[in-house]
């Protein structure tokens, strides 16, 4: 990518962040020996981590701010796995259905979104992503409607200025109802179609190189909205090109039944047919995995992305999330679609991980590490960022996290990671994404939140106001 055009498929220039020292504070490194300080620091230069540990910074660069981290907790920035913006304005829409009632009522609301109603619903996302830690989000789109305008460059223009890292996932539909897929035909491409506009957007949006802002990921949308062909060329595609590859599998028991009766399988068994397996694979939910699938994601190093929010909200099920972590598996948090997870917060999706994986199998079945590290390294992991992201580490990316654990909801407990996990997501001191300030003293740096909440308004009351007209 080249140039600094978001409109034009490539990253906006970046001024170099200012060198910064965080002391004084609790620090949560989540690398792979799990080290903790509770006097420590943390030192910031280049946009990347140059030094961590126990008590004072050793040496300080040259110009550098400090930041007095006491009363704080130090982690790294979080890492969202599964999002879809544009149902940040259908909140709220179909609150008691299941997953495939919840669908056949949206989908016609969404083919009616054009690219200024994504811009809005993606401001309004990642504000909400980033003003509970999240410093990296996938998103999922898979809905193009005829003359929407550029949808992908909406979602990259709003990510640029919010300051998050976004991984953007090309998602396609070309299975409609009529040829025995869940979405109207109305709402669904081409095969060729869908392939050439993914390639383009590679080619548009996606940045290999270090400190990448941008990334594409190669998408079809789900078993029972995409054909055999479309999974299959989708996955040589990606690996053509050198991308991810990511899709819905195993959300519900519907969609078991579906695969079991239209392919002689379980989901696992068919997208492995497929070629969809190994450490360029990451999967939304996999809720209903049995311990054959478990082993095949431990044994292709496939990742998962877990959702227990929206899974709860539609009532999908429990993600074997016990399992799959005992197994090996690369398991990230999402928040999935804000349409079923209306809140659109990361950092409350640790605890509920915690709280539905001890619900399914007992005490000791998710730790408060094991949270924090889903929602960090593991979400690294599901992206292929792990060399970069999700643990404080010298040479890393300086995505981080600065929690305010002495305020009146947190003050008093002994173990600072559990009151992150455990209690109400404390308010953010500060959030860095490559060194340069995000949220300072919990306000966004870039945007004025007020004003995002009224383009947001706007934009859904367009959105009603089309589905009013045609329905």
């Amino acid at each position: 990518m080249t140039g600094g055009d978001p409109t034009t498929g490539s990253a906006p220039t970046r001024q170099a962040s200012q060198p910064l020292v965080i002391e004084r504070c609790a620090v949560a490194t989540v690398d792979a020996e799990g080290h903790e300080y509770g006097d420590g620091h943390v030192v910031v230069d280049g946009g990347r981590i140059v030094a961590v540990g126990p008590g004072r910074a050793a040496a300080v660069p040259e110009g550098a701010r400090r930041v007095d981290g006491g009363g704080c907790l130090v982690t790294p920035g979080l890492v969202n796995t599964h999002h879809h913006f544009s149902q940040w304005l259908t909140r709220g829409c179909a609150p008691d259905a299941i997953l495939f009632d919840w669908l056949r009522e949206l989908y016609p609301v969404w083919a009616l979104l054009d690219a200024d109603m994504l811009r809005a619903a993606s401001l309004g996302s990642l504000v909400a992503l980033a003003s509970t830690g999240c410093t990296t989000s996938a998103d999922h789109h898979y809905v193009f409607p005829a003359g929407a305008g550029d949808l992908l460059a909406a979602e990259v223009d709003a990510a640029a200025e919010v300051g998050l890292r976004l991984h953007l996932s090309r998602g396609s539909m070309d299975l409609g109802r009529s040829a025995g897929g869940l979405p109207p035909d109305d709402v669904v491409e081409a095969t060729d179609a869908a392939l050439a506009a993914t390639a383009e957007a590679i080619d548009r949006f996606h940045d290999p190189g270090p400190g990448a802002m941008v990334r594409v990921t190669v998408a079809p949308c789900s078993p029972f909205s995409v054909t055999t062909e479309l999974m299959r060329e989708a996955a040589a595609l990606a690996r053509r090109r050198g991308v991810r590859l990511h899709t819905h599998l195993a959300e519900t028991v519907e969609e078991l039944q579906y695969c079991t009766e239209t392919f002689g399988c379980t989901p696992m068994a068919y997208v492995e047919s497929l070629g969809w397996v190994g450490d360029d694979v990451w999967f939304a939910h996999g809720v209903h995995l049995d311990e054959h699938a478990t082993a095949r994601l431990a044994a292709t190093g496939t990742g998962i992305a877990h959702c227990p929010s929206s899974n709860g909200r539609l009532g999908a099920g429990i993600a074997p999330v016990p399992e799959l972590l005992r197994a090996g598996v690369a398991v990230g948090l999402g928040v999935d679609g804000t349409a079923s997870n209306e809140s659109g917060q990361l950092g409350p999706e640790m605890r509920a991980a915690l709280l539905i994986g001890r619900a399914r199998a007992g005490a000791q079945a998710v730790t408060t590490r094991q949270a924090l590290a889903m929602a960090t390294i593991g979400g690294a992991r599901c992206l292929g960022r792990q060399d970069e992201l999700g643990s404080l580490e010298v040479g890393k990316l300086a995505d981080v996290a600065v929690w305010r654990v002495d305020g009146a909801a947190h003050a008093g407990m002994a173990d600072p990671v559990a009151a992150l996990v455990l209690g109400s997501l404390p308010p953010l001191q500060l959030l860095l994404v490559g060194g340069r300030p995000v949220v300072e003293a919990g306000e966004l740096v870039a945007l004025d939140v007020a004003s995002v909440a009224r383009t947001v308004q706007q934009a859904a009351t367009r959105l009603v106001q089309r589905w009013e007209t045609v329905r």
